[in-house]
């Protein structure tokens, strides 16, 4: 290309990735009767996670209207609160409330992430959509859309992490759900494919979010509320475009200024397959233990030699923790910890808390718990290994493990087994095992946080699969606001 050409002001075609991100998102139909299955249960889920955040007033916070007051009756509403606010902001609440526990699905490539955290956007877009519908006299989407949006947002964002890894270039994993989550809300507000590509565009130009908050020395709580950052973004450049405003069409490629340049070390990205419903159908379920994803199966093995150690904790010598290359690259953390956010990005941390404990709970990342000299005292004893055999199975398309292996060993020279667990209870590979428990974790957040008539209903509502889809979406927001924060 001479020199002329790269100052040339001819605006070139779309890039090939927008093209494709839009056309999937507006046009393609969802034949997986397991995608909406799994979606189904992905839906309880990530409000399960909601609601339980809602226990906790450093996430109440930061919900509700940006300055007190601004709301917008008429407008979209957020789960298990009674605030009716603007799209964007509801965005905002929805994807906060659901990232907040670090407890909602999980999705491990070359990039990782949580696809469910644009329900955030889904959410809050479809009952603004299904009120406005109602006032209008026209039929407002159903529950059914709401998870046809879910596959498609987990598809986007699932098959741009495969093997393209924005933290290896410092960027967090949100830059993914900014972007799938604004070409399907977009498609969902009723763009053309030339409106979502230019939303999409304009979400790419945003850049990404420093990844420094998950790390030591600065990790801390703006990782539970990134996600929703991240949709509420979204929300606003779909809005935006169906307003008339303009796209940029080498948003991507475009020589020296564009987003491969600038934040990708100049390689275009990688689409290894076609956007279809993989993802939803192999995404991972956070099921037991609200940990950073790859320690949960270390969890499981701590909790399994819990009743071997439990009595002798005194004598342990030393600990030997066998983790994937990315366990070892962002939770295995020495030092001080400073707050909830930084517990619960240490694998240490995470396998003190069951060896000690049997159990792990987000109570147990608050200072209470982590004041407990044996936990740090446990911590200083860990030796965390990467394990060549878990990295590679990680990387594997037809496994996407995520093994650990644990042994403890005391000081008269004895040793426990060494537990190793290959991949959690979330994992395609239990599925029978695990949704029974995560039908268990959905009833028990709605108990715990709504009264027992209105826990009851939604409940009964998620029971009936058939009747949940066909549902107004509307119908199923008022069944589960409240009349104020608890």
């Amino acid at each position: 290309m001479s020199a002329q050409d790269i100052k040339s002001a001819q605006r070139p075609a779309p890039d090939a990735a927008l093209v494709a991100i839009a056309d999937y998102a507006q046009s393609f139909s969802i034949q997986s009767t397991q995608a909406y299955e799994t979606a189904r249960y992905c839906l309880m889920d990530t409000l399960a996670c909601g609601f339980q955040a809602l226990k906790y007033p450093a996430c109440t916070k930061l919900l509700g209207p940006v300055v007190p007051g601004a709301v917008m009756p008429g407008g979209a509403r957020v789960p298990g609160l009674s605030y009716e606010l603007d799209p964007v902001q509801a965005a905002f609440n929805i994807g906060t409330m659901i990232r907040w526990l670090d407890f909602n699905d999980t999705w491990l490539a070359a990039e990782w992430g949580h696809p469910s955290d644009n329900l955030g956007g889904i959410l809050a877009v479809a009952d603004y959509l299904a009120r406005k519908a109602v006032m209008e006299g026209k039929t407002p989407p159903t529950v059914r859309d709401v998870l046809t949006g879910m596959i498609k947002a987990h598809e986007i964002q699932g098959v741009l992490a495969l093997e393209n890894s924005f933290n290896r270039v410092g960027l967090d994993h949100v830059i993914l759900v900014r972007v799938a989550s604004t070409a399907v809300v977009t498609a969902m507000l009723g763009g053309s494919s030339e409106q979502i590509v230019n939303a999409v565009s304009n979400a790419w130009i945003d850049g990404g979010a420093l990844r420094t908050y998950r790390h030591a020395p600065n990790t801390g709580s703006r990782k539970s509320w990134a996600a929703g950052d991240a949709t509420s973004r979204a929300v606003r450049h779909a809005f935006i475009s169906l307003a008339g405003e303009m796209g940029y069409p080498s948003a991507l490629s475009a020589n020296t200024w564009g987003f491969y340049d600038v934040l990708f070390k100049g390689k275009p990205f990688s689409l290894p397959q076609p956007f279809g419903s993989y993802v939803m159908e192999n995404v991972l379920f956070k099921i037991s233990f609200p940990a950073e994803f790859h320690a949960q199966t270390a969890v499981e093995a701590a909790m399994t030699l819990h009743p071997v150690v439990k009595d002798r904790i005194s004598d342990i010598e030393r600990i030997v923790i066998e983790t994937q290359e990315p366990g070892v690259r962002i939770i295995d953390k020495t030092g001080p910890l400073a707050n909830p956010a930084d517990r619960d990005h240490c694998i240490q941390y995470m396998v003190a808390v069951p060896l000690l404990f049997g159990r792990l709970t987000a109570e147990d990342y608050e200072d209470k718990v982590a004041s407990d000299p044996r936990v740090d005292a446990l911590r200083s004893k860990m030796q965390v290994r990467e394990n060549v055999t878990f990295t590679q199975e990680y990387y594997a398309a037809d496994k996407r493990y995520i093994g650990n292996a644990l042994q403890v060993f005391f000081r008269d020279g004895s040793s426990t087994p060494r537990v190793q667990v290959d991949f959690p209870i979330g994992h395609r590979r239990r599925r029978e095992e695990g949704m029974p428990v995560l039908v268990k974790k959905f009833e028990a957040s709605v108990d715990a946080y709504f009264s027992a008539k209105q826990a009851e209903k939604i409940k009964t509502l998620f029971a009936k699969r058939e009747q949940l889809d066909s549902m107004p979406v509307n119908e199923l927001m008022a069944a589960m606001v409240t009349n104020g924060i608890r």
